[in-house]
């Protein structure tokens, strides 16, 4: 069985997926057969495997950091937001349901569980090492009694636990003790350190707080790692474009030709998949920025529509803020814009959706002759072509089917009219001979003097944003203890720190056939439907949840 560890985090957004994919990258570069795991993750942000099953982004690019392909193993459940209180259900990387949040915390979480240990367990049979990221903070009490995720997870597989805290927000070193004081005993005896993360400064002056720590809890510190500009990463969700963030921290490289080129991403509700332009940012003389105002379009050379997980409403949304009619004058004015997967939906001429928003007929803005059906099958697919002369990879996510009745030109599987393009591909930009073809007809569509750098390898880029990771772990965190965590399992000894977690709230009666926790069993699928993945695990996977509910990306 392959050693293990979860990094947890005192918040959302303290740095667990950067520490995962550093730690991975770190193994990999010793020859350690290694893998990223996280039981369930919440974002609009995804990828397709080659398997065709969808996942958290994150996780691919942890993958990539372990040098692995990724697979739906790796993140068995994916809560996808469909508004404030309900989201889609993507399980073992098919969409099972719509459940809302209540419904999911009351039981249905839990059912998954059995799936999540065994693709956890299959993982640590088929890898030294399984590098599992937690999510939010492992101390929300209210949510403990269903969690599969932080210490639900580590707990079954006997996982010692890396709390990583941001200093940056302060209050880290109560943050670590609350952490741990607010989990029950056997909660506690899996936490093995902490790691601070995004420090600023002379670290001998945190030391002493270190030390006070440790006498507090009886835990070390295993790594402080510094705050670093331009560690881009895939986000699991926000408005920030990975490298984009990088290069406005550092120095932006100049353009290769006489001007720059300024691309508006409309900041559409439900965003997802936004890492789509982080190709654009890693271009020199390429600015990428997101907006919510028309004026924001006026000084745009392209505009990016990007994908989204509410079509219709994204839709009524750029009605309402008068980006609309911004786009529609851009059109007639042969100034470019460009579409991806819902919002290409959204430039098309009607879009029919008894699915997802269930409004029926909804007239489009007409730019692209396209007409849009939902269907309750999602599209998840890894589609390679040719455009503009250059060949392309890209991955697709959608509900929506597209009937491309005409236009100037076919653009991938969509189409061009002038100077506005749509398709449904994720990830085409990162095709580097593409984008520069693209970028080239936009200059020109624009009037500017841009010339894309010949060299830009975004793939190579993303190479040395992890190599940065694995770097990070190694100069910056106790390897040595990393390394005795993961290979020997959760230490003893560690204290126990009162209060702990209070006594958990009585469970809502079951019926005689309800699921016991742990069960993956969940109401079957149609006949002819298989929502089974690749892989060895799958096979108790369970296939649905409630009705099936669609959503776009």
């Amino acid at each position: 069985m392959g050693g293990g560890l979860l990094v947890a985090g005192t918040t959302s957004d303290a740095g667990k997926s950067v520490v995962t994919a550093g730690i991975c990258r770190w193994l990999v570069r010793k020859g350690v057969k290694v893998a990223p795991f996280k039981a369930q993750n919440m974002s609009l942000n995804s990828y397709v495997t080659r398997e065709g099953a969808e996942i958290g982004r994150a996780q691919a690019m942890q993958a990539a950091a372990a040098r692995v392909e990724p697979s739906a193993l790796m993140n068995p459940v994916l809560l996808k937001p469909g508004g404030d209180r309900s989201s889609q259900v993507v399980l073992m990387g098919r969409p099972v349901g719509e459940l809302s949040a209540r419904g999911y915390h009351a039981g249905r979480q839990e059912q998954l569980f059995g799936t999540v240990t065994q693709c956890l367990e299959e993982l640590r049979r088929t890898h030294d090492a399984v590098i599992c990221e937690g999510a939010g903070s492992p101390a929300e009490i209210n949510l403990r009694r269903s969690d599969i995720v932080n210490m639900g997870i580590a707990r079954a597989g006997r996982l010692p636990v890396v709390v990583v805290g941001d200093i940056d927000r302060g209050g880290v070193f109560a943050s670590f003790f609350g952490t741990t004081a607010l989990l029950s005993r056997e909660d506690q005896e899996l936490i093995a350190g902490y790691m601070v993360n995004k420090f600023r400064g002379d670290v001998t002056l945190l030391e002493p707080g270190l030390a006070m720590l440790r006498d507090l809890t009886g835990r070390p510190t295993v790594g402080v790692l510094p705050f670093t500009h331009g560690l881009g990463i895939d986000e699991e969700d926000g408005l920030r474009v990975s490298l984009r963030g990088a290069v406005r921290e550092s120095v932006v490289a100049p353009p290769h030709g006489a001007d720059v080129l300024r691309v508006a991403v409309c900041a559409v509700p439900l965003m997802s998949n936004f890492t789509d332009v982080d190709a654009l940012a890693a271009e020199p003389g390429v600015v990428v920025r997101f907006v919510d105002r028309p004026e924001e379009l006026a000084d745009a050379d392209l505009v990016v529509v990007p994908g989204t997980r509410g079509t219709v409403r994204a839709l009524a949304w750029l009605r309402e803020r008068g980006l609309a009619d911004a786009l529609l004058r851009r059109a007639a004015q042969g100034r470019p814009v460009l579409g991806i997967c819902g919002g290409f939906q959204v430039l098309g001429e009607r879009i029919d959706d008894d699915v997802e928003s269930r409004a029926g007929s909804v007239e489009g803005l007409g730019l692209l002759p396209v007409r849009v059906r939902f269907a309750v099958d999602k599209t998840l697919a890894r589609p390679v072509g040719e455009a503009l002369g250059e060949r392309v990879e890209g991955y697709e996510i959608h509900h929506g089917v597209a009937d491309v009745l005409g236009g100037d030109e076919p653009f991938l599987d969509g189409c061009r009219v002038g100077a506005v393009w749509g398709t449904h591909w994720h990830g085409s930009l990162e095709s580097d001979g593409f984008r520069r073809a693209f970028l080239r007809k936009v200059a020109h569509a624009a009037g500017r003097a841009f010339v894309p750098a010949p060299d830009t390898s975004f793939g190579a880029l993303r190479e040395e944003q992890l190599d940065r990771l694995g770097d990070l772990i190694e100069e910056h965190a106790d390897t040595g203890a990393l390394l005795r965590l993961i290979e020997g399992g959760v230490p003893v000894g560690h204290p126990f720190i009162p209060p702990g977690a209070p006594p958990p709230p009585a469970r809502s009666p079951q019926g005689p056939d309800s699921p016991r926790p742990g069960s993956a069993r969940l109401t079957p699928a149609p006949a002819g439907r298989s929502d089974s993945p690749a892989g060895p695990a799958a096979a108790a996977a369970p296939s649905r949840i409630d009705s099936l509910e669609g959503g776009n990306t």
